[in-house]
């Protein structure tokens, strides 16, 4: 246990600082499964709008330093190729 209060209240800094951030982390991994969801289902309207929704919180986390900036590009880089596999398969078949 911090033993200043300056220590303690670093620790409620720190408590609050994780909660939120484990909040936009599960926020960005739900976006990302639902827009691939969405393309397998073959409903493309609400695929693109679910894929930028979610390459727009991954930017925000990225830019807000939630996830490292080349973690959240990876992050991007790894949707977009899913989702153009899925695209392509799901016009194909």
């Amino acid at each position: 246990m911090p033993s200043t209060p300056s220590a303690a209240k670093r620790l409620r800094q720190s408590a609050k600082r994780r909660m939120h951030n484990r909040i936009a982390k599960k926020i960005i991994k739900t976006s990302s499964r639902k827009a691939l969801e969405t393309v397998a289902a073959n409903d493309l309207p609400k695929a693109e709008e679910a894929y930028r929704a979610a390459v727009a919180k991954i930017d925000k986390a990225g830019a807000r330093r939630i996830l490292h900036p080349n973690t959240a590009a990876r992050r991007k880089s790894k949707l977009a190729r899913q989702y153009n596999a899925a695209l392509a398969k799901a016009q194909e078949g």
